[in-house]
This record gives structure tokens, C-alpha cells and sequence, in this order.
């Protein structure tokens, strides 16, 4: 397994593990009521597809970008293949599903406000941070890019450098 693989599967499980998992947990101890309803298998289909595309998004970093998704271990290469040739953020967007649908198993407030806080974090932080960053790091390269691809509601087709 090579250094950029290594790196992205601690990431994941301290960045996404953290926020759409041991958060949630800590605030519902995953207790749910005996009933299972038509919110539950919705959620479950949330959770279950945010993950999907989280550890697609991850990969991506390793096979294209030769690097993580941690700041402290960037990529080699602006990474804009795979969901990224979709949405800028899948990667965002997947935690932010995982946490709502457990909202909605768990019928939680307290996730739902989680949620929130979340959402408002991440998206200062691309504003903030991560877009001045890739800016500075790829230029025109990323200018392109983010010019073509929305960062928070996917394209319908996949853009085409």
C-alpha cells in the first residue's frame, strides 16, 4: 500500500469517522425505538450513499491526486476526475448526508443541529481556506476548474477538461 493510500485511510477515519460517526454516536448512542419506518429506510439510503461516495471521493485523491485530503498532506495533482468532474465538494456533501441520514434514523434533533453546524463549518472553510489554497497551488488549472464545476449542486454531465 503506498504512502498517499496509508494517509487518506487515516484521514478518513479521523475526519469523516469523527464527524459522521462518532459525533452522532455520541449524541444518540445509536438508540432507535423498535418501529422501523419508511424515515428510517430513507436515512438508511442516505448514510449508505454518502459513504459510497465518500470512499469513492478518497480514492480519487490517491489515484489521481497522489496525495490526501488532509491539509497536511495535500495532493501532487488538482484532482478533478472521478465525482469531482461533477461537483467540486463530493466529499462534503457525502459527510453532510451521512449525518442527515442518521438524523433522520434516529430522529434526532441534536444530529440535525450537528448538521448544521457542520454544513456552516465546511463551507466557511472551502471559502476561507481550501479554494484561496488550490488557487495559490494550481492557478489557472484550478481557475478552470472552478469555473466549470459547481461546488455545491452537481452537473447533470460530467465536465470535461
Amino acid at each position: 500500500m503506498n504512502r498517499a493510500a496509508v494517509g487518506s485511510a487515516i484521514f478518513f477515519v479521523l475526519a469523516p469517522g469523527s464527524t459522521a460517526g462518532l459525533v452522532p454516536w455520541l449524541l444518540t448512542e445509536w438508540r432507535h425505538g423498535d418501529a422501523v419506518g419508511v424515515l428510517d429506510l430513507v436515512g438508511g439510503v442516505v448514510v449508505l450513499a454518502g459513504l459510497v461516495v465518500a470512499v469513492a471521493a478518497f480514492a480519487q485523491f490517491v489515484r489521481e491526486g497522489r496525495g490526501t485530503p488532509a491539509p497536511v498532506a495535500p495532493t501532487e495533482e488538482l484532482v478533478v476526475g472521478g465525482l469531482y468532474r461533477y461537483v467540486r465538494n463530493p466529499m462534503y456533501l457525502a459527510v453532510a448526508s451521512m449525518i442527515a441520514g442518521q438524523a433522520m434514523i434516529f430522529r434526532s434533533i441534536p444530529v440535525l443541529v450537528w448538521l448544521v453546524v457542520f454544513v456552516v463549518s465546511v463551507v466557511s472553510f472551502v471559502a476561507g481556506y481550501e479554494e484561496p489554497t488550490l488557487r495559490r497551488t494550481y492557478g489557472e488549472s484550478f481557475d478552470r476548474y472552478r469555473s466549470a464545476v459547481p461546488g455545491w449542486w452537481p452537473r447533470l454531465r460530467p465536465w470535461r477538461p
